[in-house]
């Protein structure tokens, strides 16, 4: 973990300006710089740079936040990444808090196993390109699949010679210890001190984190041998779990956000040919099936999905079963299928980027139909097969949690199959009560802490306790982040009072015992108890700059926004402008929130003097009326509060 100390320096140093500049061509637009969004395609700059608050806001997509949350965005890295990245660009050492002896063994472990990936990914292109037999087999292959010199750079391909142990005695050489390249799995060891490279005769593909980090290997034979594996890839590791990498995805990441689309292949060197034809939004599950953690990593970037099949029945039939998984995360699937005889690769060779695309947009089908019109050939006439695949489309149809959505492809499918909607609804219908027992159970286990996230889109995935009053929280939450530290002076029916912004707002809620019920804005305000009494405290930097990412997103977000105002609000007086306005804003978006929690309050009564009546229930109808009259009271008095406190401006 990195230290406060540390993080204030550099977040200190980090300019938004200079930041965002680097990434961003920014005009002056009055006190702020404009300039085209780097999150989404637009052609109007809606994209604003505040260097005074040390924010940047998209009023095209919604994007916002401090120089932290920008790179964090841009380079699709963690939050400590991020801060580590910010560090090395302003020469910023950083410093970290002192780890445990088993934290530092684990980390220890990870890093040493990173640094034996690193060095073996730089031997591995040294020999493609420096070697006899790296420059005549194994660079030979890659030009004669059409590879050029600069993609197999990008790629950071290699060769591991046919040799026993000729990677493992360099590394040794070089001062790695065993342990690691056992571990790392590129180095396997027998009896006797026996000791062999795992990859020896083969090409290598790294394979490479979101962070752009070595975690594993792919290796392809090229000699011809029946009782050899064609492909061997890395075991699981401290460091690598398939389950959770695409092979690509650092390469891709960017281009998948610029395009809103994400393109889904099978093999490496799919990837590396589309890339080099100038399609750079594509991955692969590198020849295994769809597993939940992938198709995670995919929708932190888009929503939409093509997965590019190359003709071969076999292994669409065996992987659209994955598919249903895509469908289940919400995302929006196509099929790409390629002319017969073609796969992504030899197509991506045949084509440049704009005729690959002019074929996508024509040929691409969605999924559902796609699959239902592959299921009908093959089950034919046969009633039994028939009636099977209605059950596998309706499973297909089932997860897709847009309601609309399901019921454009009920009308679809019921054309299609020639089976009554009534009936897919039932089917379907059966299925989704039983899911939603299951959410229900699992939903009483919850737990609605807010964790420190390091990542901006776990946050936003993440489930949060929301209220029935969160634009009233936020309005309360913004002037204290604004203006917490301002003092200003009121005046009640006995003295005149001097007190913060700050004080003035936690005594008014502590009043009335109010708490906040979105979990999120009532961690704010804990955190402002519990660090606003710390020298030079500043809310506004506190929290921009809080090392929970959800607290510093939010707040980037108030101090990006209006205040809304309410229907009350603005009947009864026009408010200033800025810096002015907290002297008004101060108690109104405190009598806001307390005036609708007892609106609510009431409204709940009135409900239950109506059940009472019903039920003839003349006792609790009593209770209930004297509860309504001191509600009443209390909302006049409320009102009458208010009123008597008049905010003095110096």
């Amino acid at each position: 973990m990195i230290d406060q100390a540390t993080i204030d320096r550099i977040t200190d140093a980090a300019q938004i300006q200079d930041v965002v500049s680097d990434y961003v061509t920014l005009k002056k637009r009055g006190v702020n710089l404009l300039g085209l969004c780097p999150f989404h395609g637009e052609k109007t700059p809606s994209f604003i740079v505040s260097p005074g608050k040390g924010i940047f806001k998209c009023f095209g997509c919604g994007k916002g936040g401090n120089a932290v949350h920008f790179i964090m965005g841009h380079e699709q890295i963690s939050y400590y990444e991020a801060l580590k990245f910010l560090a090395k660009k302003y020469n910023i050492e950083v410093q970290e808090r002192e780890l445990s002896a088993e934290e530092k063994a684990v980390r220890n472990d990870r890093e040493s196993m990173f640094l034996v990936n690193e060095f073996a990914q730089k031997h591995f292109s040294h020999t493609l390109h420096n070697h006899i037999d790296g420059k005549s087999i194994g660079l030979s292959y890659f030009r004669e699949r059409g590879f050029r010199d600069d993609i197999v750079q990008k790629f950071q391909l290699g060769y591991s010679l046919d040799q026993r142990d000729a990677f493992t005695q360099a590394a040794l050489k070089a001062g790695y210890n065993k342990e690691f390249l056992v571990k790392t799995g590129l180095t396997f060891e027998g009896d006797n001190n026996y000791m062999a490279d795992r990859f020896r005769g083969r090409v290598m593909f790294p394979v490479h984190s979101l962070s752009g980090k070595v975690v594993a290997f792919g290796g392809r034979i090229l000699k011809k041998d029946d009782k050899t594996a064609k492909y061997v890839n890395s075991p699981e590791s401290e460091i690598y779990h398939k389950s959770n990498e695409l092979y690509g995805i650092y390469f891709a990441k960017q281009s998948v956000v610029k395009q809103d689309r994400c393109y889904l292949v099978e093999g490496y060197t799919d990837v590396i040919s589309m890339h080099q034809s100038g399609i750079e939004n594509v991955v692969s599950s590198s020849g295994t099936s769809l597993t939940p953690g992938q198709i995670r990593l995919i929708h932190r970037f888009t929503e939409n999905v093509t997965v590019i099949y190359d003709g071969d029945a076999a292994g669409i039939k065996a992987s659209i079963r994955g598919i249903d998984l895509l469908l289940e995360e919400g995302l929006n699937i196509k099929v790409l299928l390629l002319p017969d005889g073609d796969d992504p690769d030899s197509f991506a060779r045949k084509h440049n980027a704009s005729d690959f695309i002019d074929y996508v947009n024509k040929n691409s089908a969605d999924f559902i139909r796609f699959k239902t019109n592959l299921l009908l050939a093959d089950a034919g006439n046969d009633p039994v097969k028939r009636a099977g695949l209605v059950i596998d489309i309706v499973k297909s149809i089932a997860i897709i949690p847009n309601t609309a959505i399901r019921g454009e492809y009920i009308k679809e499918c019921s054309s299609l199959l020639n089976v009554e909607e009534a009936m897919l609804y039932y089917e379907i219908n059966k299925l989704k009560n039983n899911e939603q027992e299951k959410n229900a159970s699992r939903k009483q286990n919850d737990n609605h802490d807010i964790p420190n996230f390091e990542d901006m889109d776990d946050f936003v995935s993440q489930s949060v306790s929301v209220s029935k009053f969160d634009n009233e929280e936020r309005n309360i939450l913004q002037v204290l982040v604004k203006f917490g530290e301002k003092l200003f002076y009121y005046a009640d029916a006995e003295n005149q009072h001097a007190v913060t912004v700050g004080d003035y707002i936690l005594a008014e809620l502590e009043q009335d015992n109010i708490v906040f019920e979105n979990t999120l804005h009532e961690l704010i305000l804990e955190e402002y108890k519990n660090n606003s009494l710390q020298k030079n405290f500043t809310a506004e930097r506190f929290f921009l700059h809080h090392s929970n990412i959800a607290i510093s997103q939010l707040t980037a977000d108030l101090l990006s926004e209006k205040y809304t105002l309410s229907k009350i609000h603005s009947k009864i007086k026009k408010v200033e402008e800025d810096a002015d306005r907290f002297i008004d804003l101060v108690p109104r978006v405190v009598f806001e929130f307390k005036n609708s929690l007892m609106l609510t309050l009431i409204k709940k009564k009135l409900n239950d003097m109506k059940i009472a009546n019903e039920n003839k229930n003349h006792k609790l109808v009593d209770e209930l009326m004297r509860e309504m009259s001191q509600l009443e009271i209390a909302k006049k008095q409320l009102s009458k509060t208010l009123g008597d406190r008049v905010i003095i401006k110096l």
